[in-house]
């Protein structure tokens, strides 16, 4: 079972007695502030639970899979997400 976004809110409002709105409102915040902070270059991290940085792709040749055709895949971003010890212990 998957836990969308509107599921999180009411789960969140419901154990902490704060409005739907008002978790909402947070939980978008929390977000912007990630991707702002991650396009700028810079890290997040909430230790023991998660973190996001951007990494850097190098240029690569791939292979078209339809085709078998050679393909020049330019340098990029990505971000980078790995899980903290206490979100890996939850897990098992």
């Amino acid at each position: 079972m998957a836990l969308n976004k509107t599921e999180l809110v009411a789960k969140i409002a419901a154990e902490t007695g704060q409005s739907q709105a008002a978790v909402s409102s947070v939980i978008d915040g929390l977000f912007s502030a990630v991707s702002d902070t991650v396009a700028s270059g810079d890290k997040v991290s909430i230790p023991g639970w998660i973190s996001f940085e951007t990494a850097t792709t190098a240029a690569r040749t791939g292979r078209n899979p339809r085709t078998g055709e050679s393909i020049d895949i330019p340098a990029g971003k990505r971000v980078k997400v790995s899980v903290g010890s206490k979100l890996k212990a939850a897990v098992k």
